[in-house]
């Protein structure tokens, strides 16, 4: 029985959510009739489907809406079967932007905002569309909206990735701007568009370059450092030590994507640095976490897969190479 929810939302045009259910449950044939749904097919696979059917109906019911990508998550957490329902974990809301509930829809999205709450300073490291800074944005938001804090402060630094800074036009502020529109964008899809240009007036939100962080001390802030992977060791070190009291920091990146010419990553150092200091947090989101196109995922799958097999392919080499000098050198001794 679907109650509790509007039918022709919940199944989505054309039945959609049938559609998804049956892709994740080959083996089980979906019907709906008005408010009733059935389930046909091996008496095992009909246990575990209408498990997952009555967690992606309380979700829906808590959050007004599924997606797509919930079936999919909602299956694997039924099936792993570990900590509580997933309807409670993916239906709390952090806020609610223009009607449209902004809420973790993985597990491990749901373990980084959890991690953002419980922590002083939170790195959140993965590949892109796993929800790293658009999730902290929201979180950085909400402390905004409770008055836990007094600014927000969004950063990152100004490196090329393929252009060179020099060559485009206008002013400093000018040439700076690209590097930090999507931080722009991502303050007006977490807050009303005629808000924003008031608190960014007014010195409430602030998006900078990170090298405007030098020299300064953030009290009662919520500090977001993005695209961190393309820090130098040095300026992740300046950026951590500028932690002020009743300040948060949430430090975003993909290790995968640096665009340092020649510098090692600060993001990379700092995973053994600090990992395991008590009150800093690394939430590690994967090609599970991603929620764009399905596609996405399985482009990043293929991307690690391709890179093991490069770094496996130049170990051969390098100890084929040692081997064979060695074998020289023994050659020359005799």
């Amino acid at each position: 029985m679907l109650s509790g929810v509007d039918i022709a939302s919940f199944l989505g045009h054309r039945d959609q959510l049938i559609s998804d259910l049956e892709q994740q449950h080959p083996e089980v044939v979906f019907h709906s009739r008005d408010q009733i749904l059935t389930l046909r097919g091996p008496a095992r696979e009909v246990r575990a489907a209408e498990a997952v059917v009555l967690e992606v109906l309380e979700l829906a019911r808590r959050s007004g809406a599924v997606s797509r990508h919930d079936v999919k998550e909602v299956t694997r957490m039924v099936l792993e079967g570990n900590g509580p329902s997933a309807a409670q974990m993916l239906s709390e809301p952090i806020l609610s932007v223009r009607g449209h509930a902004v809420r973790p829809q993985t597990q491990g999205q749901r373990q980084y905002v959890d991690a953002i709450d419980n922590h002083t300073i939170v790195f959140g490291i993965g590949p892109a569309g796993t929800g790293k800074t658009y999730l902290a944005m929201a979180k950085a938001v909400q402390a905004l909206q409770r008055r836990e804090v007094a600014k927000i402060i969004l950063t990152r630094p100004a490196v090329e990735a393929g252009e060179r800074l020099g060559y485009l036009p206008g002013t400093l502020e000018d040439k700076i701007d690209p590097y930090l529109r999507p931080l722009f964008d991502a303050v007006g899809a977490m807050m009303d568009p005629d808000l924003v240009p008031k608190l960014l007036a007014n010195g409430t939100i602030e998006v900078a370059p990170l090298a405007y962080m030098r020299g300064r001390t953030l009290n009662e802030s919520f500090v977001i450092l993005d695209e961190a992977q393309n820090t130098t060791p040095e300026q992740m070190k300046m950026f951590l030590t500028r932690l002020g009291y009743g300040s948060k920091m949430v430090v975003t990146g993909d290790i995968t994507q640096v665009d340092l010419p020649l510098a090692t990553s600060g993001l990379r150092v700092v995973n053994r640095i600090l990992r395991g200091v008590d009150d800093i947090h690394f939430a590690d989101l994967t090609a599970d976490d991603i929620v764009r196109h399905s596609l996405v995922g399985r482009i990043v799958d293929a991307y690690a897969s391709y890179d093991e097999r490069r770094q496996a392919e130049r170990a051969n080499r390098e100890a084929g190479s040692g081997q064979a000098t060695n074998e020289r050198t023994e050659g020359n001794a005799r």
